[in-house]
Order: structure tokens, then C-alpha cells, then sequence
């Protein structure tokens, strides 16, 4: 079972150094060229995906249909050669790229791949970035930079184009990516001398966890701040329910995985003899090194802790990797949470995964709640969203706008919360109340939204103003308790005279 989870974590941060350095990428625009430069050391297989599809004259022809000047131009979608308005933003290659998450900030310059609410739904939309934007920080897969002046000039020129609703340029012949080539890096004579891209481990090294909860499951637990939560599809009773997949900073992605399986009348004993049988291949191999075992009690349950490290090969590269497996029972159900790292980084996630296995709850337990300050997030806000739309309850504003235009926008304020409210007292303690009230009607607002289409759409249509709004909070600096405190009052204001005052000034004078 070890063994089985723990190359599919490995998946998820796998290595692949096909592609040389010395390959860079020219865009052609009617506004200038754009040149840049890979990190496939960070993110070797959307580098990979990239050059490929440039190869094969993908992006030719292609535009920059999202322009939003401050923030980034966003480009790469098939749809803008020749579909209509509404679909540019929702098209792509028929596969994806899993997520690779890294510490390279988004700094100005900065090329990242653009995704859904499920990270590992990249396909060959990218976004470049404008001017500074860390709160995407570990967020999106950063995988080049841009290299020339040229480069940002024409960076400069794309962003203060015209556009007109939804950040769409009135003039797409300017942003058109005429041809897209690849080009060796000795062909290219006025490269700017360039540092190491700024680097960041503010979201790995947070302390604060977020409390997750999944009603279809019957559980909640907390997991890091910032990680990315999956809901793989259940291939077998050994493969994980839930993922949750930390930023790049070793030669591996950090993982947590909760696992669930029916005892199917076996105790604990049983397993543990079934898991000492399942490894004697793996320790005698030598793949596999058992570092300890022993029985232990969590949340007054029995449970069984192992530690291990083995050597691994993907891709022809090999890893160091530690692993901790904590085995729940609860009568009728196991439930194993694992934490797989590289051996050099293992020590400075594992007290997060230990918070995890100790927040552990089965919710429809009648436990004594505690005082916390953590955030309760629903199903729909944490979960692939594709997962989580068949669920029942979660999110209204999640449900309402997913797949829509207004997806990219509700992700923001997501990042929004994660990156910024959540850093600050006066934030949290907000975070905490607002989620207390809208949690109270928003679970059966949601499913009457999936039951109904023209109520969702209606729903969508409602709550557009009042996103539009929060979204202003991205463009701000909110560097302190009093920032936050004054942008946030004046966005309640705000949207009490769009929702409130002005229908009712509107019906006042329609009336008289």
C-alpha cells in the first residue's frame, strides 16, 4: 500500500529534463516581439508542452484576449483564431499538464501557465506577467521569463491597449501573435543580463492551516494554507480521496494524502500484518528503508505509524524520499494519512502533516467543537472543481460561475483570501464570520443551482456586479490592518448602493 501511494506522489512532482536551456521561444506581435527563456528545472514538463506546441505552429495566429494593464496579458487560446468572443478563454489542446507548482515569484516579466479551478488543468493558455503579482505565487506554474528590452517594451505596449468587456482588446490585430518560432539562444544578440528569478518559501514556511471538510466523505481535517487540495478519481480502495499537494522546493513536490477503505471485518492486527507482508519485497529489494513502526492512539482511536525512506526512479531521475504513514481505525473504516517529501526537506512539512492527522474528525461524530482560527471551506471551494460540482451543498457563487467567464475572476479572490486576508488578524477574524453566515444559506442555494440551470445563470447574472467589485482588490496595496480594514468597508458600501440603494432610489422614482 506504502509503495502505491507513494509513486503516485512522486507523479505529482515528477522530473523530465528533455528540453535544453538553450532553446528559447520568439512572439511575434504586430506591437513588437516577445522572447523568452525556460525553467525546466522547475517545471520541465510544461517547458516540454510549451516548445512543442510552438513547434507545431499552435500558437500562430493565436491573440492576447485578456489584457489587464497592472496585473498581466494573458494569450495561447485556439479559440480567439476564429471562435466567437464568448468561448476565448476556454480553449485549449485535448490534454493537460499536471500542476508544477514552484517557489519562482511572479514578478514583472514572469511567464506562468493559466488553468481552471483544477491545477492540473493547463493546457496552453499562458499569462505574462505586467507588474508585480506574488499573490499567484505558488498558486500558478511558473515555467520562463521574458529576455530582451524589446520584450518589454512590447510587454508595456500590449497592456495599454484599448479593451472592452472582460478585458477583451477592442483591437486584436495589435495583440495578434503572428508567428511563434524557436530559436537557440546564441541566435539572440541583445539578451539582457539577467539574475536568478526571485524566489519565495513564504507559503511553505506559513504556519497557519485552513480546515477542510467534505461532507460526501464524512471528514474534515486542516491542511497548509496555500496547498493545493485534489479529488483524484478513486481507481481502487488504495488510491487516495483526497491529495494535497505543496510548492517545489526540493527535488520533489511535498504530499498528503488521506486514504479510506472499509475494514471489511478486519482490526488493525490484521493490516498490520498485511502491510509487513506487502513491504518485505520492497525492503528486501532495498528500494525501501523502514525506519520505525509503532502502534499509537489519535483522538483516543487506535492507529499505527511507520516512517520510512526510500530511492526512487521517474523519468530516469532518481529521489531521496521519506515517507510517514498514519493508519486510523475506526471499527468499521481505516483511514491513512501519508506525507511523502524529498529526505533534505522532509523535516520542514512534517509538523503541518502532524496538524493534519490530529485535526482529524469524522463530522458526523458528535465531537465538542474547539476554538479556532482557521477558515471552514466547503467541498466546492477546495476540491477540483469538476469533483465537486456533483457533490450536493458548497459553494453558490463557486457553483454559479463555474466554466463561465467568471471562473478566472472567483479564482482570484480565492488567491485573494489565501494571500492576503488570511495574513492578517483583522482578515481572519472577518474570513471567520463572514464564512459562519454565508454558510448557512449557500449549501442549498448550490444544489437548487445544479438541480436548475436557468436559476444558476440568473444566480450568475446577480452576483457579477458584486465580483467585479472585490476583484479591484487585487490592483491594491493591502500591507496593513488599516488598508484592509478601509478597501473592505468601502467594497460594502459599494455594494450595498448597487444592490440596495440604487434599485431602490430607481423604484422610488419609477413608483412617483
Amino acid at each position: 500500500m506504502m509503495i502505491a501511494i507513494s509513486l503516485l506522489l512522486i507523479n505529482l512532482g515528477n522530473q523530465s529534463f528533455s528540453q535544453s536551456d538553450d532553446k528559447l521561444v520568439i512572439l511575434h506581435t504586430n506591437l513588437g516581439k516577445i522572447i523568452i527563456e525556460f525553467f525546466p528545472a522547475d517545471a520541465p514538463n510544461h517547458v516540454t508542452n510549451f516548445i512543442k506546441l510552438t513547434e507545431s505552429g499552435f500558437y500562430d495566429g493565436t491573440i492576447f484576449h485578456r489584457i489587464i494593464p497592472g496585473f498581466m496579458i494573458q494569450g495561447g487560446d485556439p479559440n480567439t483564431i476564429a471562435g466567437d468572443k464568448s468561448t476565448w478563454g476556454m480553449g485549449g489542446p485535448d490534454k493537460s499538464i499536471n500542476a508544477e507548482f514552484n517557489t519562482i515569484k511572479h514578478n514583472r516579466g514572469i511567464v506562468s501557465m493559466a488553468r481552471s479551478a483544477d491545477p492540473n488543468s493547463a493546457g496552453s493558455q499562458f499569462f505574462i506577467v505586467h507588474k508585480d503579482s506574488n499573490f499567484l505565487d505558488g498558486q500558478y506554474t511558473v515555467f520562463g521569463r521574458i529576455v530582451t528590452q524589446e520584450s518589454f517594451e512590447t510587454l508595456d505596449k500590449i497592456a495599454t491597449v484599448q479593451t472592452e468587456a472582460g478585458d477583451i482588446p477592442i483591437n486584436t490585430e495589435q495583440v495578434k501573435i503572428t508567428k511563434a518560432e524557436i530559436v537557440n539562444r546564441s541566435d539572440i544578440s541583445d539578451l539582457l543580463d539577467l539574475s536568478d528569478p526571485e524566489r519565495t518559501t513564504s507559503t511553505i514556511n506559513s504556519s497557519s492551516n485552513e480546515l477542510y471538510q467534505n461532507k460526501a466523505l464524512d471528514i474534515e481535517f486542516k491542511v497548509p494554507q496555500g496547498w493545493v487540495l485534489q479529488q483524484p478519481e478513486k481507481i481502487d480502495e488504495n488510491s487516495p480521496d483526497v491529495v494535497a499537494v505543496g510548492p517545489k522546493v526540493g527535488p520533489i513536490n511535498p504530499v498528503i494524502s488521506l486514504t479510506i477503505s472499509n475494514t471489511n471485518g478486519k482490526n488493525i492486527d490484521d493490516l498490520i500484518k498485511e502491510k509487513a507482508e506487502f513491504l518485505k519485497n520492497a525492503t528486501a529489494s532495498g528500494n525501501l528503508e523502514i525506519i520505525s513502526q509503532e502502534k499509537s492512539t489519535i483522538n483516543e482511536k487506535q492507529a499505527y505509524v511507520t516512517n520510512a525512506r526510500g530511492n526512487f526512479t521517474s523519468n530516469k531521475e532518481s529521489y531521496n524520499v521519506k515517507f510517514r504513514e498514519v493508519i486510523i481505525s475506526t471499527g468499521n473504516k481505516f483511514y491513512i494519512f501519508a506525507y511523502s517529501n524529498g529526505v533534505d526537506n522532509f523535516d520542514d512539512q512534517v509538523s503541518k502533516f502532524e496538524e493534519a492527522v490530529n485535526s482529524f474528525k469524522i463530522t458526523s461524530n458528535p465531537i465538542k467543537e474547539t476554538n479556532s482560527t482557521t477558515i471552514k471551506t466547503t467541498e466546492s471551494t477546495t476540491t477540483n472543481s469538476t469533483n465537486s460540482i456533483g457533490k450536493g451543498g458548497g459553494c453558490l457563487i463557486a457553483t454559479a460561475t463555474y466554466g463561465s467567464e467568471l471562473s478566472p475572476q472567483v479564482q482570484q479572490l480565492r488567491e485573494l483570501r489565501d494571500n492576503k486576508l488570511l495574513k492578517s488578524e483583522l482578515g481572519t477574524s472577518f474570513m471567520n464570520s463572514f464564512n459562519t453566515f454565508y454558510y448557512s444559506f449557500s449549501p442549498p442555494i448550490a444544489d437548487y443551482e445544479r438541480e436548475n440551470p436557468l436559476f444558476k445563470e440568473a444566480v450568475k447574472i446577480a452576483i457579477t456586479p458584486m465580483i467585479s467589485s472585490l476583484s479591484i482588490l487585487n490592483y491594491v496595496d493591502m500591507d496593513s490592518e488599516e488598508s484592509i480594514l478601509g478597501y473592505g468597508i468601502s467594497l460594502i458600501i459599494l455594494n450595498l448602493g448597487m444592490y440596495f440603494i440604487a434599485p431602490v432610489i430607481i423604484i422610488y422614482k419609477i413608483r412617483k
